[in-house]
């Protein structure tokens, strides 16, 4: 567009501006969601409305800057408030429309000629649009980076270490123990072991209820690593049951220190200090 013509655009824009108090306050609230919601979606709503007003003079390549940060505002908040992406789409929508028909009566009173009139419509669309995109990314984005922290805690709550003392640490195990649950219980002994000074370590096995080789395999592969780090390694709470089936299986402990309960465990390396 010619300059003359950005000229009849500008009070497009001053006139959205103005109205934006008001346009703030049209969309229903969303009932499923009550009052708590409504005060987060106001400063939303300010700023869409800004960007979808500025867009009519900037375009959409201008505006795009403006769209992320209020795309990550906006995802940021519903993900931190458990809320779906639907309310954000529904905020787009709804002032795609009431902007929309804005436009559409302003460039009847500035004159605009039908091509001018639909080059400035395409252009404001082509900003929402974006929004929409920039939102719906930025949200699954958050989300997916919520679930990862999520599996995190779960990951160190499901193999905890437990500091007795200043220098000893128990991990005690319950249930079964896969591949990523044995990754888990090398990485957090490694490195709990190391950032807390440990110089012992008990795995405890007493929650364990099936070991085979897969399992022998994982808990000596941690045994081993914290060996070159310095920290001792012991075993406790293996059953007799679990005991059978290890030999039964030809799984050797004799290079491992083990002991049948937790209790005989700490006694044991207690002394074992003691005596050093």
């Amino acid at each position: 567009m010619s300059s003359s013509k950005l000229d009849h655009l500008q009070p497009i824009t001053d006139y959205i501006l103005d109205q934006k108090e008001e346009l703030v306050h049209q969309l229903p609230s969303h009932k499923e969601e009550g009052e708590r919601i409504i005060n987060d979606l106001m400063p939303w709503r300010y700023r869409l409305i800004e960007v979808y007003a500025n867009s009519i003079l900037l375009g959409p390549d201008a505006s795009s800057e403006e769209l992320e940060k209020w795309g990550r505002n906006v995802s940021g908040k519903l993900v931190e408030l458990g809320l779906p992406l639907d309310i954000a789409l529904q905020e787009i929508s709804h002032y795609r429309n009431l902007i929309g028909d804005i436009i559409k009566e302003e460039a009847k009173v500035q004159g605009l000629l039908l091509d001018d009139f639909y080059y400035l419509f395409s252009k404001f669309n082509q900003v929402v649009d974006r929004a929409v995109h920039l939102v719906s990314q930025s949200y699954m984005e958050e989300y997916q980076d919520n679930i990862k922290k999520a599996q995190y805690s779960i990951n160190e709550l499901s193999v905890p270490l437990v500091k007795i003392t200043n220098d000893l640490g128990v991990i005690p195990l319950i249930g079964e123990i896969d591949t990523k649950r044995a990754q888990t219980l090398l990485n957090n002994a490694l490195e709990q072991g190391d950032k807390q000074n440990l110089e012992t370590i008990v795995i405890d096995l007493s929650g364990v209820h099936v070991i085979d080789t897969m399992v022998a395999h994982q808990i000596f592969k941690v045994i081993d690593a914290l060996k070159v780090i310095g920290i001792r390694a012991v075993i406790s709470g293996i059953r007799p049951d679990i005991s059978q089936t290890m030999t039964n299986l030809g799984i050797s402990m004799k290079h491992v220190d083990t002991f049948s309960s937790l209790h005989i465990a700490l006694e044991r390396v207690a002394r074992f200090k003691n005596n050093n």
